[in-house]
């Protein structure tokens, strides 16, 4: 691989003001990309806004040299997203890399989650990241090439993240957005997939709080599985799902299993009356 393989590359990349994003922000710079730094600023909640977060961003690549402008369009839904497409094409007139790591964490158990927060959660994670993949697809397919990564969570599948409903929920979305999204686009030279991080940042202070102090929980291990993804050695690499965290990659894969459950589950319904015709 070269030393600068996105070298005329326009990378779009959502809550890139801290943690993860930032961390992909300078990362895809240091490979040659432009970068579009997506960032109001909110609290970890989703509350509150402080504009000048991207603006530091910005500040920070443009003093390495490299060409970047900041955007603070609330991402939490289509016209958001729309927004920032169009004024990403207006100052740089293409898109070849889309980055939805902006995200949101609150709520908690179900019955503490009220439907404003379970809103707010999927717009943030999920709704505005769709809508983000939405915009960008006529200009990467007139193009012929494109790369999209979503942003999921080990929440959506692990009973570890319990009292995490609403997030569950959203990341749980956005893991199929990506797959079924995968599927339309494949052999069109655009391609989709989804990272699932493990790395130390405001949104998971409390969960990684007891880990080992000699685990590496860098957002800078996510972001170079992402630049790889990104890259043109991934160009083949399409409705995959990969789990980043101190170094290490693993690869995501469900399939059905015939289990003791499932045969229990069969013995049972067996031995259940059978339906009455209506």
């Amino acid at each position: 691989m070269s030393l600068a393989p996105l070298a005329g590359r326009v990378a779009i990349i959502t809550g890139a003001g801290r943690g993860i994003g930032r961390a992909h922000a300078h990362y895809l710079a240091q490979l040659g990309a432009s970068i579009v730094v997506c960032d109001r600023g909110v609290d970890p909640n989703g509350s509150s806004s402080n504009t000048s977060v991207a603006s530091a961003v910005v500040a920070e690549l443009n003093a390495r040299g490299t060409t970047a402008i900041a955007n603070t369009d609330d991402i939490g839904g289509y016209a958001g997203a729309e927004a920032l497409v169009a004024k990403t094409l207006e100052h740089f007139g293409q898109i070849d890399i889309l980055i939805n790591n902006a995200g949101i964490v609150t709520g908690g158990n179900i019955e503490d989650l009220d439907e404003e927060t379970l809103v707010r959660l999927i717009g943030v994670n999920c709704i505005g990241a769709i809508g983000a993949a939405r915009a960008v697809l006529p200009t990467m397919l007139h193009q012929g090439h494109g790369r999209i990564i979503n942003t999921v969570s080990e929440a959506a599948l692990d009973t570890r993240f319990a009292g995490s409903v609403g997030y569950a929920a959203a990341k749980g979305a956005i893991w199929g957005a990506t797959l079924s999204l995968a599927a339309q686009l494949e052999g069109s030279g655009v391609t989709a997939n989804a990272i699932s991080p493990g790395a130390r940042t405001r949104l998971n202070e409390e969960m990684f709080a007891n880990a080992p102090t000699n685990l590496d929980l860098d957002p800078f291990h996510v972001a170079r599985v992402v630049a790889w993804l990104v890259s043109d050695d991934a160009a083949d690499v399409n409705g995959k799902v990969l789990h980043a965290a101190a170094g290490a990659v693993r690869e995501y894969s469900t399939a059905r299993s015939n289990t003791e459950l499932s045969k229990r589950a069969e013995t049972g319904v067996a031995s259940m009356p059978a339906p009455i015709s209506v």
